[in-house]
């Protein structure tokens, strides 16, 4: 009889554990909140589309003649960040603005986004355009400070505001709700937010399995004993 108890109980302590790590499973397959950054886009016209930029502004070096845009929204990369919206067509935007030996032109598309995007208690000024002419080695952030001051970097030089928007902040970690998730030093030091490693519900699922499994057999053990 005490045989057959401990049999019995070794087996519901089986279907306990595997039941745990079915859900476990259905724990870690779940996509996690999304979430997305707060950010200055950088954007270079190819034809009549925009490419996002390989180099940053402040490495990138344009050629007179060339039309560089930035936006300023919410997204989760490159992949799917919001283009500069309005005229990009570098004739319109430089027709005030004669050539001159030993000086480039580069029109700039500066669109401060949607009040979606902006962060709480600001709304983003209206998205305009800028024609600099800079010195023929200047770069992208050279262009672009002679037109839209004040410009605002963080310590690992990524552009955080244009023009004074938005007041504080740099690419800021996101929730779906637009609220801050985490301040910009964490993410400069290399956070990979989701993809770094096992959410903390997973590993509180596998702490369950562990603990609740445990208590299962001990249970089985003194009833056996």
């Amino acid at each position: 009889m005490t045989a057959g108890r401990a049999r019995r109980g070794h087996r519901r302590v089986a279907a306990l554990v595997a039941v745990l790590l079915c859900a476990l499973g259905v724990l870690a397959a779940a996509p996690a909140q999304a979430v997305g950054y707060r950010y200055w886009s950088f954007w270079e016209r190819d034809g009549d589309r925009w490419v996002y930029a390989t180099q940053g502004p402040g490495t990138a070096r344009p050629d007179d003649g060339d039309v560089q845009g930035f936006r300023y929204s919410v997204s989760d990369d490159s992949k799917d960040s919001a283009t500069p919206r309005g005229a990009a067509d570098f004739d319109d935007i430089c027709a005030d603005r004669p050539a001159k030996d030993g000086r480039k032109r580069v029109a700039l598309v500066i669109d401060f986004g949607l009040p979606g995007d902006a962060p709480e208690g600001e709304r983003p000024p209206a998205a305009r355009t800028a024609c600099a002419q800079v010195g023929e080695d200047a770069t992208s952030a050279e262009a672009l400070a002679t037109v839209a001051k004040p410009l605002r970097y963080d310590s690992h030089a990524l552009l955080c505001a244009i023009s004074g928007y938005p007041k504080s902040g740099c690419g800021d970690q996101v929730s779906g709700d637009g609220t801050s998730k985490k301040d910009p030093a964490e993410r400069a030091a290399g956070d990979k937010g989701d993809g770094g490693g096992p959410s903390v519900g997973l590993i509180a699922g596998a702490a369950a399995v562990v603990v609740l499994g445990g208590a299962a057999l001990w249970q089985a053990r003194r009833r056996r004993g």
